[in-house]
């Protein structure tokens, strides 16, 4: 529940309006609610590789900006 919770607050941020992100994408394909699931299952995935590899948070870095096909 909290993750579901913490996933509508992200789609809620200025982050998630990126017109390039994950998340953006994925919210043009689904209803928002399917997306906030898809957003807990990625946070619980991180959360669990963390866990397992004993490593700290390793924020990713942003992607390059892609020339538009013409």
């Amino acid at each position: 529940r909290l993750l579901f919770i913490g996933a509508i607050a992200v789609m809620r941020s200025q982050r998630a309006q990126e017109a390039e992100s994950w998340l953006r994408r994925l919210l043009e394909r689904r209803p928002a609610k399917v997306a906030a699931i898809a957003v807990a299952n990625k946070t619980a995935r991180v959360i669990w590789a963390m866990l397992r590899s004993g490593e700290s948070y390793r924020a990713p870095k942003p992607a390059a900006a892609t020339p538009a096909a013409a």
